[in-house]
């Protein structure tokens, strides 16, 4: 939003501003781009015209179906014989010469209702949008010529227009004119039907002129290409924010610019010309809510930043993993110790028994009773599965 108090009366770019008016309230609005896309959005479906196909496209034939038990679809077919067109489909949206699906109908809901307060809120922010250069410049028009942003000119210099030619030299003059260059360099054909439909050719938009009773330059200007004049009391959002984009370019009279509160009214007083309309109040003073955070002031009464703990634990299989498997059973810790010393004295059992057959030296008698011991126990373990081994083989 402008934040400046007073604004320069400019005759052209180059003359000494001698006369300066204050700011209106309403440029002091709360910028809402989503509002201003949602308003837009709704109001630019009323300038739609209704259409549908003919109620009886598609139907334009004498067809009934042959019922069932002949092997075919029951869609309506053409009666008749002697033509190729006998026999075929009809009606249904899948056939040759058929209507289409959910043919479309003039009572179709074209039209949408926005509330006064919504528009009136979407035009404020507008406003105070087209007053923030960064924003004319982000939506592409071309001030970096001119002195002032919103720029405001005197009634004597553009009252006294009455030719085209003139107006081309006074807005050269104020430094608006390469704004109306880039628009006559955008004019072109049309991508699509559009160009059958009397939509033939598309340019982009140029500076908007607002004036406050009677223009009796509206019809010097209106021959300049991308070049739109409007009542300072009949603004439209569709032309201060065409396509739901803020930021347009616009050139304003000192009476219009005066008449401004008046129209919307300040934030002391309500508007004098709008039924129950005060202006939009902005819930804070200033909306770089990160120079808010990030100043002195406010970071030195906060508390120091709590590191937050990235710790957690890694769920891992207790099968391959003795450390997990241990938490879950502390006496597999046990049982695998003994299973490993059982394995080694295994071990060296057998090495001694092998080393006893190479020397032919005669068997440590404890070691020879654990395997007489080991071998009964498979002898007792191999006859008592002897009738289940009999039973299957059976």
């Amino acid at each position: 939003m402008a934040a400046r108090a007073l604004v320069g009366v400019r005759s052209d770019a180059s003359s000494k501003v001698e006369q300066h008016v204050p700011l209106p309230a309403v440029f002091q609005s709360p910028i809402r781009p989503d509002l201003i896309r949602d308003v837009h959005n709704r109001i630019s479906k009323n300038k739609r015209q209704p259409y549908a196909v003919s109620k009886y496209a598609g139907h334009d034939y004498s067809a009934e179906s042959w019922g069932t038990g002949r092997a075919v679809a029951r869609i309506p077919r053409v009666s008749g014989g002697g033509t190729h067109r006998a026999g075929q489909g009809a009606f249904g949206n899948m056939c040759r010469g058929g209507r289409m699906f959910a043919p479309t109908k003039t009572w179709r809901r074209w039209h949408r209702k926005v509330a006064v307060g919504q528009r009136r809120y979407a035009i404020c922010s507008a406003l105070a949008a087209s007053a923030v250069p960064s924003l004319l410049l982000a939506r592409g028009h071309r001030v970096e010529q001119v002195p002032e942003v919103p720029l405001v000119v005197d009634n004597k210099a553009i009252e006294s227009i009455d030719k085209t030619k003139k107006a081309v030299a006074f807005l050269k003059a104020i430094g608006a004119y390469a704004d109306v260059e880039k628009v006559i360099a955008s004019h072109h054909i049309r991508a699509g039907k559009g160009k059958m439909r009397n939509r033939r050719y598309v340019q982009r938009r140029g500076p908007l002129v607002v004036y406050n009773e009677n223009a009796p330059f509206a019809k010097a200007f209106r021959n300049i290409p991308g070049v739109e004049l409007a009542s300072v009391t009949r603004l439209n959002l569709l032309q201060l924010a065409p396509g739901g984009h803020v930021g347009r370019f616009i050139i304003w009279t000192r009476d219009a610019f005066e008449r401004l509160n008046s129209v919307y009214g300040t934030f002391k007083a309500a508007s004098a010309e709008k039924a129950d309309f005060s202006l939009p109040f902005p819930v804070v003073a200033n909306a770089d809510i990160g120079r808010i955070v990030n100043s002195d002031e406010v970071q030195t009464v906060l508390r120091p930043k709590v590191k937050q703990s990235t710790f957690f634990v890694k769920k891992k299989n207790p099968l391959k993993n003795l450390g997990f498997l241990i938490k879950l059973n502390p006496y597999a810790k046990v049982a695998r110790r003994r299973a490993i010393l059982t394995e080694q004295a295994r071990l060296a059992k057998k090495q001694a028994i092998l080393e006893a057959k190479r020397t032919g030296k005669p068997v440590d008698a404890k070691i020879k009773k654990t395997l007489d011991s080991a071998k009964s126990r498979r002898k007792t373990v191999k006859k008592q599965n002897k009738p289940f081994r009999t039973a299957l083989l059976a």
